[in-house]
């Protein structure tokens, strides 16, 4: 019969690799004597878990610190360091026009993506069209399947702690997940799947505007409205995952649905040019109709033309009640617009900014533009598919191939 700390030894022991492992995911190079400060825990504890984390494939020994030029008296230091070639994880964007896979190596190093236009009446299935995309940017990545940790997916839908999507939304939910979930797992891969939004507010946090604030709103604003909620450092998703289905507002005046920037500003430009009281010589009357879109919007505001400054001072009305509500709700520091029309978006964030003034409680919400552009979910989904490595290091396999992964 085992003794009583015999019993505690292995759990103990992993806890102490994980802490290892984990500060190695921190830093470059490090030595035992760094690791021993970090962590707290013995030299010999440390040198015993650096060598068997070697052996298992994640750490890598480097040459010593006197064949690396850092001293040449004294015993010379071993020297490790996380390989960045341990595997990879995949993040999917899978929109509803268009899916997209990236890669990236165990320090985040994006490998390669690729992506696709769908057709969201197709009858090809969704995950077939994953399995395609996601085979093509792991060809151009230079990896195996058989490299992959872990693949998180973002879906336009609200997702539950398994990944599914609940029944609604007249089939939409279930169309953008057809079963994600139970598919990458068939494979073997640590699966996640996600809403949209909340890996889009993974994404800012981690590497874009929301970096440095502890609550923030991710508002995806392109087509429809959709919130990825980050609450005092935490991600908020409700119980069914759908936290940041804006169905609330329908519900607020002056906004009245969840249609986003893009969608409005097309609808808005032909309603106002159908009404006929433009002058000819605005953009909005010249452009043809089906060129005229949030961006045709955009331009023609930068360059004075007063119908397109009449739709942005509209907008800037609706954004501020927008802002206004999700974000006295749950007293954010910053919202972040996010979506193709990000990059279009300052003068109009300037507009609400100072309606919102008016229609909060100092200080009000910093409004910002997205810097990540259109792969703000799938470098999300990379973002969370790193977190879900490191959290289950321990348990996972790394891939023991000496050749570092391909640029």
């Amino acid at each position: 019969m085992p003794r009583e700390d015999e019993k505690h030894a292995y759990p103990q022991k992993r806890a102490n690799a994980a802490a290892v492992l984990d500060y190695a995911w921190d830093t470059g190079a490090f030595t035992a004597t760094e690791a021993i400060a970090a962590t707290g825990l013995t030299r010999s504890t440390v040198i015993a878990l650096c060598d068997d984390l070697v052996s298992q494939g994640w750490f890598c020994e480097l040459p010593n610190a006197r064949a690396a030029g850092e001293y040449s008296k004294g015993r010379p230091a071993r020297r490790y360091e996380l390989r960045s070639s341990a595997g990879v994880v995949v993040g999917v964007d899978a929109g509803e026009h268009c899916l997209t896979a990236a890669v990236a190596d165990m320090r985040g190093r994006e490998l390669a993506r690729a992506h696709t236009a769908l057709d969201p009446d197709g009858t090809e299935p969704r995950t077939a069209v994953a399995d395609a995309v996601i085979a093509r940017a792991l060809t151009d990545a230079g990896v195996q399947a058989d490299a992959v940790l872990c693949i998180s997916v973002g879906v336009p839908a609200p997702t539950d702690l398994d990944g599914a999507s609940p029944e609604g939304e007249f089939e939409f939910w279930s169309r953008m997940n057809p079963g994600f979930a139970a598919h990458f797992r068939e494979r073997g891969w640590l699966t996640e799947v996600e809403n949209d939004a909340n890996l889009a507010a993974l994404a800012e946090g981690a590497l874009g505007a929301g970096v440095g604030a502890s609550s923030y709103i991710t508002l995806m604003s392109g087509e429809r409205f959709g919130a990825g909620y980050v609450v005092d450092g935490h991600l908020v998703r409700g119980r069914r995952g759908a936290a940041g289905e804006l169905r609330l507002l329908s519900l607020v005046e002056g906004v009245g649905s969840t249609h986003g920037i893009a969608a409005l500003l097309r609808t808005w430009a032909l309603e106002l040019r159908a009404t006929g009281t433009v002058d000819e010589s605005s953009l909005i009357m010249k452009t043809p109709k089906a060129n005229l879109g949030a961006e045709l919007v955009f331009q023609a505001a930068g360059s004075g033309d007063a119908a397109a400054l009449s739709l942005l001072d509209r907008m800037a009305e609706r954004l501020a009640r927008i802002c206004a509500v999700l974000g006295g709700l749950l007293d954010v520091e910053r919202i972040v617009f996010t979506g193709a029309v990000a990059d279009s978006l300052g003068p109009l964030l300037a507009l609400a900014a100072a309606r919102l003034d008016e229609l909060t409680h100092p200080p009000a919400p910093e409004l910002v533009a997205s810097t990540l552009h259109g792969g703000v979910v799938s470098t999300g989904a990379l973002v969370r598919a790193l977190q879900i490595v490191r959290a289950n290091a321990i348990a996972l396999a790394p891939a023991t191939a000496e050749e570092p992964l391909a640029h």
